[in-house]
């Protein structure tokens, strides 16, 4: 008996967007902010880890911006509101 030839199986996947995090919140650099504060604002209200927020923090820092956080626009706008209330210049973005 001969084994049976191997097929090419394609599978189309149907993607719901409403399950797709569209959406970045973008944290701008500034002269006014210190790293610390930046670093714990990254904490309190992304959930970042510490490590994750100083990154995060360097790369605001030496590429002007950094996107800390992607998910839907209604989990996101009321984390940016809280991070400008500290002082920080951040917006959401369509990715």
């Amino acid at each position: 008996m001969r084994p049976a030839p191997e097929l090419d199986v394609w599978v189309e996947e149907e993607i719901i967007l409403d399950d797709v995090k569209l959406y970045s919140l973008v944290v701008f650099n500034d002269d006014v902010n210190t790293f610390d504060h930046v670093i714990d604002t990254l904490v309190e209200y992304c959930g970042h880890t510490f490590e994750q927020a100083e990154q995060c923090t360097l790369i605001i820092h030496f590429k002007g911006k950094c996107a800390v956080k992607n998910g839907d626009f209604e989990e996101l706008a009321p984390i940016r509101q809280a991070i400008t209330g500290r002082g920080i210049s951040a917006e959401i973005l369509l990715r």
